[in-house]
């Protein structure tokens, strides 16, 4: 059994997406469904989503859900879109 160390320290993976419609950044954790933000420049933005995956991760411990383990592989692959 895996004891969850309180003070332990772990890294996401989260996409950023700007948006040029509202001129912000959209940024997602793909480990974390639901958890999102945006900022208007891409500290802000990564600043945000910091907030967001520690307000995320305490929800979960309160329901009683787990923190997801490990994390995602994040590929990039090329289309041809003409």
């Amino acid at each position: 059994m895996v004891r969850e160390d309180i003070n332990m320290t772990r890294k996401f993976k989260v996409i950023l997406d700007w948006d040029e419609e509202y001129q912000v950044y959209a940024v997602t954790v793909p480990l974390l469904p639901g958890c999102v933000t945006q900022g208007k420049n891409r500290e802000e933005a990564l600043q945000r989503i910091e907030e967001a995956i520690v307000g995320h991760i305490k929800a979960l411990k309160i329901i009683g859900e787990p923190v997801p383990p490990g994390d995602i592989e994040i590929a990039e692959v090329q289309v041809n879109v003409s």
